[in-house]
């Protein structure tokens, strides 16, 4: 797989219901707009190809309820 096929990958967003309040911080910092806010206020990913994985929901995010993980195939080096 090369390397511009693995950009294109969208990543995995977990987004920890327990711990968030709902604040809508995450939201309302995501440049690209792959998050939004659910009728009861609470964020969830709309669109994960839109992501620019540049984690500023994850940052910004004062109950550390939110993470992007980037989805990448790991492959084997010199048999490890």
């Amino acid at each position: 797989m090369t390397q511009a096929t693995e950009e294109k990958k969208p990543p995995n967003i977990d987004i920890y219901k327990a711990w968030c309040k709902a604040c809508g911080i995450c939201v309302a910092f995501c440049p690209t707009g792959a998050l939004a806010r659910d009728e009861t206020g609470s964020p969830y990913v709309k669109d994960p190809e839109k992501c620019a994985k540049c984690g500023l929901c994850e940052l910004r995010c004062p109950d550390f309820a939110i993470t992007v993980h980037e989805k990448k195939e790991r492959q084997a080096r010199g048999g490890q």
